[in-house]
């Protein structure tokens, strides 16, 4: 039988102490650099469109927003086969190296277009972060808790993403939209002596023959099947997560909620992703991958639905939004927790570069949709219902998976 039909059973543990605490931190902050990126743009949009600084208009401005995105994309997916022949640890470090000199340098751009290309390349090596840390961290797991390993380490991208958010608020006004991508650079830079002395390689790829396997691999046979049904969920996972956060308020908004209430559900739809992440890991571990996945891509069709229904209670409809980010944000990584159980550690970076790349895809047309959706004016309630199918599409895909490869 070909190594590469089964994934390992079995990983060394000896050396496991409290030493853990190292890798499993700074995968966690470079999944919280990924949040950082998330939200960084659209927090110094309204200064630099208010301004006109460096010539931007707000179409090049939605240029910028949509190149990045691409970027990130391409190096999720470029990354994979990389991972897989190099290891883990030189490719987190390389790309958090590439993202962080390079951030810096968009704050020193002097027109739009080198804004737009350094956040097209920056997007590159952030885009290589995620899946890579995925990897690392689904490898690095105690046997049975893989997925509660992924989901909390996923934590750090929304908890990244609230404290850029909050910082923007103050270091904006007070330094300049510069100083954001300064900031985040610098933050990028300063963990890379860490890493370097406190994160290892992974056992499980050590133990891998990477000779033996290429990217082909994770098309070939039985996992053509596979690898379809996982894209096909993180297209539909990546298009929900950033569809709402670009969205939400406005759409409260058409429903008749006030500004302030609609900005303060979008808080709250980010807080009930961090409980989400911290449950759904626990569930998956005890009650397996699959039936948990397909739960909560299905409970997310329902609230994201129900959120369509006006509510004149505040607290019923801030309790809605807290249940629809509970299990829309956590879906997503759980279909990456899927992948990591599925696939071999011979294409395991491969394979979840591919499914972080062709979510980023959904990340783009997500807050398309929406905005095509607000620009018709059928933001209220077609949004909601819009993002409830997208939940659906992902059951079906993800029912074409099994639970395990034998």
């Amino acid at each position: 039988m070909s190594s590469l039909q089964l994934p390992e059973t079995a990983r060394a543990t000896t050396g496991r102490t409290g030493s853990d605490l190292w890798p499993t931190l700074l995968c966690w902050i470079a999944v919280a650099l990924d949040g950082f990126d998330l939200v960084v743009l659209g927090a110094v949009i309204p200064t630099i469109s208010k301004s006109g600084a460096l010539g931007f208009t707000n179409s090049s401005l939605t240029v910028a927003s949509t190149v990045g995105l691409i970027g990130v994309g391409i190096g999720a997916v470029t990354i994979g086969p990389l991972a897989d022949r190099f290891g883990r640890r030189k490719s987190l470090i390389s790309s958090i190296a590439v993202f962080s000199v390079l951030t810096i340098a968009v704050a020193f751009a002097p027109n739009v277009s080198t804004f737009i290309a350094l956040r097209f390349l920056a997007g590159l090596g952030l885009g290589a972060c995620l899946p890579t840390a995925l990897a690392f961290m689904t490898e690095f797991a105690r046997p049975g808790r893989g997925g509660s390993a992924v989901t909390r380490m996923m934590t750090g991208y929304h908890v990244g993403a609230v404290l850029t958010a909050l910082l923007a608020l103050w270091l904006v006004d007070a330094y300049g939209w510069e100083s954001m991508f300064i900031v985040g650079g610098v933050a990028g830079l300063l963990t890379l002596p860490i890493m370097w002395a406190k994160l290892p390689e992974s056992e499980t790829y050590l133990r891998a023959d990477t000779r033996k396997s290429t990217p082909v691999d994770v098309v070939r046979g039985k996992y053509l099947r596979i690898s379809i049904g996982l894209w096909l969920a993180s297209f539909m996972g990546l298009l929900l997560v950033y569809g709402l956060n670009t969205w939400l308020p406005k759409i409260m908004g058409e429903a008749g909620y006030s500004i302030r209430a609609g900005t303060g559900l979008l808080l709250v739809l980010n807080v009930g992703a961090v409980i989400g992440l911290l449950i759904a890991g626990a569930i998956s571990d005890s009650r397996g991958n699959k039936p948990t996945v397909l739960a909560w891509f299905g409970l997310a069709a329902v609230f994201l639905a129900l959120l369509s229904i006006k509510m004149n209670s505040s607290l019923v409809v801030y309790a809605a939004v807290l249940l629809t980010g509970i299990f829309v944000f956590s879906a997503q990584v759980l279909v990456y927790a899927f992948v990591g159980q599925l696939y071999p550690a011979q294409i395991r970076g491969t394979a979840l570069g591919m499914a972080a790349g062709v979510g980023r895809v959904g990340a783009i047309v997500g807050p398309s949709i929406g905005g095509a959706m607000v620009t018709a004016g059928i933001a209220y309630p077609w949004g909601f219902y819009g993002f409830a199918i997208a939940a659906l599409l992902a059951v079906v895909a993800l029912a074409t998976v099994p639970a395990r490869v034998t």
